[in-house]
């Protein structure tokens, strides 16, 4: 059975022996959770270090995307027809599944790590700097308006 991202950490926590959760500690009741205890324990919190690497996944695709663009063009020789074809096979190949997978782990958790507030009018979580929290997945169509096959 496919269980989401939430129920496999909690899952993880529940005694072997009576399925009912661990008790938590005291201390771990009364310490403070923000993002500045994170950072003065030395400790980034998951979300910080799930952004990072979906930044640096990303970026690392792009540049994979662009020398396989790049290689193939000079393979076709100015062929565009030729160049169009092939990259479109080459596109429909290209797999992103782990990076799609921490997409959506983002999308999922990072409300609930950041404790976002809602807004009551669109009823979704605020939106950070203008900009929406979640993340695309990449596709087919992503790659190619990254690199257009024209």
């Amino acid at each position: 059975m496919d269980r989401s991202a939430a129920e496999r950490v909690v899952k993880r926590d529940l005694d072997e022996t009576t399925g009912i959760g661990r008790p938590i500690s005291s201390r771990a009741r009364m310490a403070q959770r923000t993002v500045e205890a994170y950072l003065k324990a030395g400790v980034r919190p998951r979300w910080m270090e799930r952004i990072a690497e979906i930044d640096h996944s990303i970026a690392a695709q792009r540049q994979r995307l662009a020398r396989a663009h790049r290689l193939l063009a000079a393979e076709c020789d100015g062929d565009r027809a030729l160049f169009a074809e092939r990259w479109l096979a080459y596109v429909q190949r290209c797999r992103f599944d782990e990076l799609n997978e921490l997409i959506r782990q983002h999308n999922e958790w990072y409300p609930i790590e950041r404790d976002l507030p809602m807004d009551l009018r669109t009823r979704d979580y605020v939106l950070i700097n203008g900009r929406s929290y979640r993340r695309e997945p990449l596709t087919p169509e992503w790659v190619l308006a990254q690199f257009p096959a024209a």
